[in-house]
């Protein structure tokens, strides 16, 4: 069958903020969104993977009562829904005993899916289940669902052949894309929780190009933005058109309902259906004056990650129950970059500085301290730590006569200042955030139950040399001296004993980084390493300071991820390790 004139549907992509586990205000958003979409006279909208539930959703699937309650929230979709199609995420089963008596579910194979619904006047019409399971990186779909092998189901929306499929679906040449071309496909609608990393915008546009390319079928692509843990869903919905072309792009890193009327030409044509089922969901319906072609801009990389930084904090927090933050402000760059993104994320107000002196802190430090929190506009007190210092060294005498000072008494400093906020935590309801780098805690260089002390590591994933260029690109952006000129510019130090340099216990950052995104990210041997034309000596040096930390790393809060490989989800080596390679 091949069309004889070139048809419009109007397509809708809510790119929203779901709330992992909160139902209710999923369905509302929903419900909010899709409303929206029928007053633009969209045909269909598209919510995000698994938008009911929330994404990911982990163990809370292994809860029965959880899954039915999300299938019985999809059923007030549905039940709300009008003549525009809502395409919507949720978990579904297979096996309703799964509902009603769950035994062992770690023994059993998986009967649940990750799956999408399409809902239209008052009726869900079809669901599919998703074919690719990602089991890699961040992602461990196979321990929660089955794979969707079902035939193909086609949607008649506005007179045009729908096919649905979700996220990993796409990332396949010859797939679930392909066959739902094949079996007579106009446009294919493909839903996603893809989270952010550094160099995945550009690659998400290029597979889904790909995939329209390959299959001369326009693509529309819906990504949820928000924050969940270590998470960070950056959204950038697109589409594209049979030739992989940008129709049209939302923004990152904000909500948004992106509407675009999608073109079926001539090229496009209905195919012989391979043994699909076509269910009829709306007639063509004549549109009111096109919609303005919306092509959102990318922003630069450092951009993007500042703002991966702040939608990851801001959620973290507000999603927890908490408005304000707190933070050590020791006039360094790391406590200098978390303070500048708390204020961007929560606002001035709601970011509470603490400059905590000791004897060895130099004046300058605190003065920088003092310049950064007034160019921000945020609370500062000083608490002087000397007091509970002092009072340490004196309790400690006995036990340690005969011992030269050494890193206790420096730990001890770190240890007081953490009580310090986590005492003010208490006292006022502010979530503490920790100051550490990528760098800094690859390799140990933090103490336990000191610096490493609060709620949420904003800053666990990105190396100090990033720290830097980050701070920089904060004080281009608004064109003044936001993080004072002698932060960005005075050796690093923790100032705990007396003329103390970060270079005097690590090699040079710049060095450093080097090794460790060789080690860390791209999982290379000290040999594959020292086979790159890195010195022999400061490599092991490095891997087995990464090595011997594992313990150290696995106590940190969580913190947002911008790379390929972060501490915490991604980064799974056992503590117990006696691998040198």
């Amino acid at each position: 069958m091949t069309q004889t004139r070139a048809a419009v549907i109007r397509v809708g992509l809510a790119q929203v903020n779901p709330r992992v586990g909160d139902l209710a205000h999923n369905l509302a958003q929903i419900e909010a969104f899709a409303a929206r979409a029928e007053a633009a006279g969209c045909d269909l909208v598209a919510f995000p993977e698994l938008t009911l539930s929330g994404y990911p959703p982990e163990d809370l699937v292994l809860k029965a009562g959880f899954v039915a309650d999300n299938r019985a929230a999809l059923e007030k979709v549905a039940a709300r829904s009008g003549r525009c199609a809502i395409v919507v995420g949720f978990v579904d089963t297979a096996d309703d005993a799964f509902i009603e008596q769950q035994t062992q579910p770690s023994a059993n194979p998986p009967r649940l899916f990750n799956a999408a619904a399409l809902c239209a006047n008052g009726a869900v019409l079809g669901v599919y289940h998703k074919q690719l399971l990602p089991n890699y990186a961040v992602f461990d779909e196979a321990r929660y669902f089955a794979a969707g092998h079902e035939d193909a189901t086609l949607y008649s929306v506005a007179g045009v052949a729908v096919a649905i499929t979700i996220c990993e679906d796409i990332w396949v040449s010859d797939g679930p894309v392909a066959r739902a071309r094949a079996a007579g496909a106009q446009l294919c609608i493909n839903i996603n929780g893809s989270p952010f990393e550094r160099a995945k915008s550009g690659e998400r546009e290029r597979t889904v190009a790909d995939r329209a390319r390959e299959t001369g079928m326009p693509i529309a692509y819906v990504n949820q933005v928000c924050g969940q843990d270590e998470l960070v869903f950056d959204g950038g919905s697109v589409v594209v058109d049979f030739d992989g072309a940008v129709m049209a792009r939302a923004a990152h890193f904000v909500e948004e309902l992106l509407v675009v009327d999608v073109p079926i030409t001539e090229r496009v044509v209905a195919q012989n259906a391979t043994g699909a089922t076509t269910v009829a969901v709306s007639t063509p319906l004549a549109k009111s004056a096109p919609v303005t072609k919306r092509i959102a801009e990318v922003a630069n990389d450092y951009d993007r990650i500042l703002a991966a930084l702040a939608l990851g904090t801001r959620d973290y927090v507000h999603k927890n129950g908490f408005t304000d933050v707190v933070l050590g402000l020791s006039g360094g760059i790391d406590s200098a970059l978390v303070a500048a993104v708390a204020v961007e994320a929560l606002g001035a107000t709601h970011v509470h500085g603490v400059s905590m002196p000791s004897r060895y802190s130099s004046d300058g430090s605190q003065t920088d301290a003092a310049d950064l929190a007034r160019n921000l506009g945020i609370d500062m007190r000083t608490i002087p730590i000397e007091p509970a210092f002092a009072a340490y060294l004196q309790m400690t005498t006995d036990a340690f006569a005969g011992r030269a000072a050494d890193l206790t008494e420096e730990n001890l400093q770190s240890r007081v200042r953490g009580t310090t906020l986590m005492a003010l935590s208490n006292k006022f309801g502010w979530m503490v955030l920790t100051t550490g780098n990528k760098s800094e805690l690859a390799v140990g260089y933090f103490t336990l139950y000191g610096d490493s002390v609060g709620g949420f590591a904003m800053i666990k994933d990105i190396f100090k040399t990033d720290v830097y260029a980050l701070s920089q690109r904060i004080n281009q952006r608004a064109g003044c001296e936001i993080i004072p000129a002698a932060t960005l510019t005075k050796p690093p130090s923790a100032e705990l004993r007396p003329d103390q340099r970060d270079d005097q216990s690590l090699p040079p950052y710049d060095v450093l980084d080097a090794v460790l995104a060789l080690y860390i990210e791209q999982d290379r041997t000290a040999a594959e390493i020292i086979a790159l034309g890195h010195d022999e000596s400061l490599v092991r040096r490095i891997v087995r300071l990464v090595d011997n930390n594992e313990y150290k790393r696995r106590q940190l809060a969580p913190g947002v991820r911008v790379t390929s490989k972060a501490f915490g989800k991604d980064r799974r080596l056992p503590i117990t390790n006696s691998y040198r390679g």
